[in-house]
């Protein structure tokens, strides 16, 4: 077997789905509240809990729409003429090709966002202009013989990236077309069947087939967890749950049936609710709380509908912990803590952000929402998920009343998940435990990131562009996943490895501080018994020390430290200048030797937060040593 196809075969073994109970602590949250039995007692049928209006409600839509029925229309009128775009067979076999993923998705996702706002103009209008359009849309998309994306079609029996057309695959992108095109039924069911019954009749039929048939019968979905055996869960399980959730909810009419649905997604969510920790942080970075807490958000506002409020959760403090670590992770300036695949720059969806809030009583999310939204006072119409934008429509007047905020606390402690903020005067620094193979993972246990008056100066760089080898056997061979290109030792020669028991140990944390043990996130060629690092941030100082012991000394220890701004290199000192901000690294000049490295950025999702390039400032010890002790300050 070529090297190829078998990282194919590893795609989703290695990073998806790898076998590791570290976080899994059995809660069952949703459980505890409810049992099959009790469920159909409490169902709200025939569509009742649907809160918007129906397509002929003509004011009912231009009091939802208000401001925005203009602009949705403007968008529709700009699809009149949309040419729909044929996902080619050599398209999906790209992927196994080059790795290259967007050249599939890119075409794929238009049509669906031109399905998206066709639908909203219509039901904006609601004179029939856009529907020919939208039936184009529909029918395109049940022509295809899948609805996933060529990277998650591994899943399938062929283990090839061309999908096979008699095992329907639930992905991410599946479960949203699914969501757009259930409501596209639910809206312009009779206007559809008007024109031609077969409309209809089809479409009922691939949301059939495509969702809710495979969420039923298919237990070797990864991400629902059925046969759960300690396998990693992240922002799958939540985000096609609720896809399929809502799928059910607004087409199935048997009781029976949508009750039992309703509750295999409930022992599911419930698998990723164990899964995760209960401090609520996300180890996916925040690049994902919108797909991980925000669809459980998702999720839960949905089991409440359909039971009437029989079935909530919002007052566990989990729940609220785990919509919070998004306000928490915001540095200010659309700066964010970027452990793991996440970027550095955002901030977040602010209506998403603020109907979490509400649902968990945080006035810290709905003033950080408020905060986000800015002068703007403007949501987004794009994307696919149509009921996240009619969500936000229903509170877009609300959010507007709300008075901006975003003050956190000073200092911010994960003990599970072993993320540790602490803000002092203009300082911000982030700092991690944790183990290498958290979803997401980056070899980074006992990594740092700091800023200094909302600017970053020593930085996690990110990820670039998803590809073949992001998920696969080969993901570590990619720069910005080793511990080399994060604020951390080489040490020994060695570097941080993949792996549950690489990890790190003995962290402690309070207000003034953090410390860790990093030698056990290292192999055992790197030979160490101890490396205790420790931050303490002060008033204008942040003071790194690293006291080691190691078992022999075989090659000089080098401490990395990462940066993007404008880097001066003198005698003992690093001076780093982000626009007017600056920082000073001071180190013993006669303890190390210092190298500033560029590390050219060509994958504009990493060029685009940093420009570029980024640098590496790596000090390297003149001596080989058994033990020591390095003492680094950095002064704003």
């Amino acid at each position: 077997m070529n090297k190829q196809k078998w990282s194919l075969i590893l795609l989703l073994l290695c990073m998806l789905y790898p076998r590791d109970s570290y976080a899994y602590k059995e809660r069952n949250l949703l459980q505890k509240e409810v049992s099959l039995e009790s469920l159909k007692s409490m169902l709200i049928l025939n569509k009742q809990w649907v809160k918007y209006p129906s397509y002929t409600d003509r004011k009912g839509w231009d009091e939802l729409l208000g401001e925005y029925k203009e602009e949705i229309m403007r968008n529709g009128e700009a699809l009149l003429n949309y040419k729909w775009q044929v996902v080619k067979a050599t398209d999906y076999l790209e992927f196994e090709r080059t790795g290259n993923r967007v050249v599939m998705e890119n075409p794929f996702n238009d049509n669906n966002q031109a399905i998206t706002r066709l639908l909203l103009a219509e039901l904006a209008e609601g004179k029939g202009r856009f529907v020919d359009q939208l039936i184009n849309g529909v029918f395109h998309s049940c022509e295809m013989t899948s609805w996933a994306l060529s990277a998650h079609l591994i899943v399938q029996p062929s283990r090839r990236s061309l999908p096979s057309y008699d095992y329907p695959v639930l992905d991410l992108t599946a479960g949203d077309l699914g969501n757009l095109l259930s409501w596209t039924y639910y809206f312009m069911h009779d206007t559809f069947e008007r024109v031609n019954p077969e409309i209809p009749r089809r479409l009922y039929k691939e949301l059939n087939e495509r969702i809710m048939q495979p969420y039923m019968e298919n237990d070797k979905f990864w991400w629902m967890a059925v046969d759960y055996k300690g396998q990693m869960l992240n922002n799958w399980n939540p985000w096609c749950n609720s896809n399929a959730l809502m799928t059910f909810m607004l087409l199935e009419e048997n009781p029976d049936k949508l009750a039992k649905a309703i509750y295999r997604s409930i022992q599911s969510v419930d698998k990723f609710l164990n899964y995760v920790h209960a401090d609520g942080a996300c180890e996916e970075g925040p690049s994902y709380w919108g797909h991980a807490p925000g669809k459980v958000l998702d999720y839960l506002v949905l089991l409440s509908d359909i039971t009437g409020g029989k079935v909530n959760i919002f007052s566990n403090p989990q729940i609220r912990n785990m919509g919070e670590y998004i306000s928490r992770s915001h540095v200010g300036n659309s700066w964010v803590v970027n452990f793991a695949d996440a970027s550095a720059k955002g901030g977040g969806d602010a209506h998403l952000i603020y109907r979490y809030g509400k649902s968990v009583g945080s006035e810290e999310l709905k003033c950080f929402a408020a905060d986000l939204l800015g002068n703007k006072k403007r949501l987004s119409l794009g994307g696919r998920d149509v009921y996240r934008i009619l969500e936000a429509l229903s509170i877009n007047e609300e959010l507007k009343t709300i008075v901006p905020k975003h003050q956190t606390p000073s200092f911010t402690w994960y003990p599970e998940t072993e993320f540790c903020y602490i803000k002092k005067n203009k300082a911000f620094l982030a700092t991690k435990g944790g183990y290498n193979a958290e979803s997401h993972n980056h070899n980074d246990a006992g990594s740092f990131s700091l800023w200094v008056e909302h600017t970053p100066i020593l930085i996690d760089a990110g990820v670039g562009t998803y590809n073949r080898q992001t998920f696969s056997s080969e993901r570590y061979s990619i720069w910005t996943m080793q511990s080399d290109y994060h604020n951390l030792p080489i040490i020994n020669g060695s570097s941080q490895k993949y792996g549950k028991k690489y990890r790190a140990t003995e962290v402690k944390a309070n207000e003034e501080g953090f410390s860790v043990n990093l030698a056990t996130a290292y192999p055992q060629e790197a030979k160490v018994e101890k490396w205790i690092r420790s931050y303490r941030l002060k008033a204008n100082r942040l003071t790194i020390e690293d006291r080691f012991a190691l078992t022999e000394s075989i090659a000089p220890n080098q401490i990395n430290f990462l940066t993007w701004g404008e880097v001066d290199v003198e005698e003992g000192k690093v001076t780093i200048r982000v626009a007017d901000t600056k920082a000073i690294l001071k180190f013993d000049s006669k303890l190390f030797t210092v190298v500033k490295e560029t590390v050219p950025l060509t994958d504009t999702r990493l060029s685009n937060v940093w420009g570029k390039q980024i640098y590496r400032i790596a000090l390297t010890a003149k001596q080989k040593t058994i033990k020591g002790n390095y003492t680094f300050n950095i002064d704003f």
